[in-house]
């Protein structure tokens, strides 16, 4: 049987670098192939190829298969908010070579038939080498295998996507301790991390007879052009400069790191959280990047919990990378990484209301018209969208993951998958049933309702906390507010028990969108009723953070 993302349970040599010592470096051309590391600065691909190499030519390829449907439920795979921000990535990648002497070239088109054709279009010998960074996911792989098969060409590959390379683990991934808090406990002490590859300001150029193609367009995609919402948290293009600004305002610019632990639950603007996962998820800034001038941030500035809480969110990131190799097709099973046997529904007219922001729910509601006006969702937002649909509708999680692909501007598989295992219960969360209480959650980080106001215009008359159950207000104050249960906003489509208990919690002006010291940001994290140690407050501002730091 196929699954919709198999993974390759390979297990990396341990060796820093690849050699290209067995060529003469006057005839060799290598084509370096981009694909999730959309930058210049720590890319070890980049720096071998620039450093072994006599010509070298950078290769984009727009993958139709990127842009066709998801396995289970035919969603669009790339939706328009993130084909957008990859469009820009890959415009601002080839400017940024441009500057340094080389060019990008593009092709629409299955790697592994365009550079068989580039080698015959511009007689490219066959001492031409092919290097990518390597990734662990089986549409991936087979990608990697084609391009070996099919252009007979040496292929060497690097590991770049984590802050903790693969080879210096304190153990085998296969070996994978199958609860983060352990991960962490093993690897913090005991693995170093990296210091980046530094790239010459000079870069080789490219073999003189190809023709570098031209940029595509969301049209040339099959997409059309989203509307930018003056609203968004994510005001932001894509691109390694952007996300380079992005770090240097976060850290220097504001000071903003040094209160992340306290600011990072928020909702409303940029700068509630780091906003990093969208750069991260596309290879536009490395991890180790970012680890180091925090390092260097501490040593300068201060050091505390909020610094340290953005590295810890990083290792969650490398963590779901690990448990996609340990536990391979696993990670896409109706039952998950724990088997056994679990039956969800698929109940389409539920799922259609919590797609669209319908569900009579309105902290549901609010952070799903977000996504999708946006292509972005705080990690406060996702955790409890996502127990929405896997707890109280219990549906197929895997609908909810396919459409956070298709429409997150951060999407990364291994944090996607791994992040809503996580909140359904059958993936790394130690755990049994833990369920968010969407009400008192809404109530906990929109107080005064202001979040809601801002995505669901049909409540923006009622002004106050009243407005997360509306259903408990009374025909005077919907009349007041101009709301129509039924016709202007749906009644919920479900009930859970637990809302009760907080449906007349007292509210405060300015208890804010943010609260200090509230649980972590995955999926599956900070519930309303359960404490929590630290080490299982999953921040992952990073992305469910779709999971990457938000």
């Amino acid at each position: 049987m196929l699954f919709h993302r198999n993974i390759s349970r390979i297990f990396f040599a341990r060796r820093q670098y690849i050699s290209f010592s067995s060529m003469s470096s006057s005839t060799r051309v290598c084509i370096v192939l981009f694909r999730n590391d959309l930058r210049l600065h720590d890319n070890e691909a980049l720096f071998l190829a620039n450093k072994n190499c006599s010509h070298v030519l950078p290769l984009y390829c727009f993958d139709p298969r990127h842009f066709q449907g998801t396995y289970h439920y035919d969603l669009p795979k790339t939706g328009s908010h993130r084909a957008k921000f990859l469009l820009e990535c890959v415009t601002d990648l080839k400017t940024n070579l441009q500057s340094r002497g080389s060019d990008l070239v593009v092709r629409l088109g299955k790697p592994e038939n365009v550079i068989p054709e580039l080698m015959a279009n511009f007689n490219l010998g066959q001492d031409t080498v092919v290097v990518f960074q390597r990734e662990v996911t089986d549409e991936e792989v087979k990608v990697e295998k084609g391009v070996k098969e099919n252009s007979k060409l040496r292929v060497e590959t690097v590991w770049g996507h984590t802050l903790h390379h693969v080879a210096d683990l304190p153990f085998q991934p296969k070996d994978l301790p199958d609860v983060y808090t352990e991960f962490r406990k093993r690897v913090e002490g005991n693995t170093a991390v990296r210091q980046c590859f530094n790239l010459p300001d000079k870069f080789k150029p490219l073999p003189s007879s190809v023709d570098t193609g031209t940029l595509l367009t969301l049209q040339d995609l099959g997409l059309s052009v989203p509307e930018t919402d003056p609203k968004s948290a994510f005001p932001f293009n894509g691109g390694e400069t952007a996300a380079l600004e992005r770090l240097n305002n976060y850290l220097w610019g504001s000071d903003n790191v040094s209160t992340y632990k306290e600011t990072r639950n928020g909702m409303i603007g940029s700068d509630y959280s780091t906003k990093f996962s969208s750069w991260l998820a596309h290879g536009c800034i490395s991890p180790r990047k970012i680890y180091w001038e925090i390092k260097k941030y501490e040593q300068e500035r201060t050091a505390n919990q909020s610094t340290y809480w953005v590295i810890f969110e990083l290792l969650w990131r490398d963590y779901f990378r690990y448990v996609a190799m340990k536990f391979g097709n696993q990670l896409f099973y109706s039952s998950g990484i724990k088997g056994g046997n679990v039956h969800w529904k698929k109940n389409m007219q539920h799922f259609k209301a919590w797609q669209e922001g319908k569900t009579g729910v309105p902290y549901v509601d609010a952070n799903m018209r977000e996504l999708a006006a946006t292509g972005f969702m705080s990690n406060r937002g996702r955790q409890n969208v996502a127990s929405f649909l896997t707890k109280d509708l219990q549906l197929d999680w895997r609908l909810g993951a396919e459409w956070f692909e298709s429409m997150l501007i951060d999407h990364d598989v291994c944090s996607n998958y791994g992040n809503w295992l996580y909140s359904a219960g059958i993936g790394n969360d130690p755990r049994e049933n833990r369920k968010f209480n969407v009400v008192k959650q809404g109530l906990d980080y929109d107080a005064d309702g202001d979040y809601i106001r801002i995505w669901v215009p049909e409540l923006r008359g009622l002004k106050s906390g009243k407005v997360h159950c509306i259903w408990t207000a009374s025909k005077m104050i919907h009349d007041s507010a101009g709301i129509s249960l039924g016709e202007t906003y749906p009644y919920p489509i479900v009930m859970a028990p637990e809302w009760n208990r907080h449906v007349n919690r007292p509210t405060s002006s300015g208890a804010g969108t943010s609260r200090g010291g509230g649980a972590g940001k995955g999926p599956g994290s900070g519930r309303g009723q359960h404490s929590q140690s630290s080490g299982q407050k999953r921040g992952m501002d990073f992305y469910f953070k779709n999971s990457n730091p938000q």
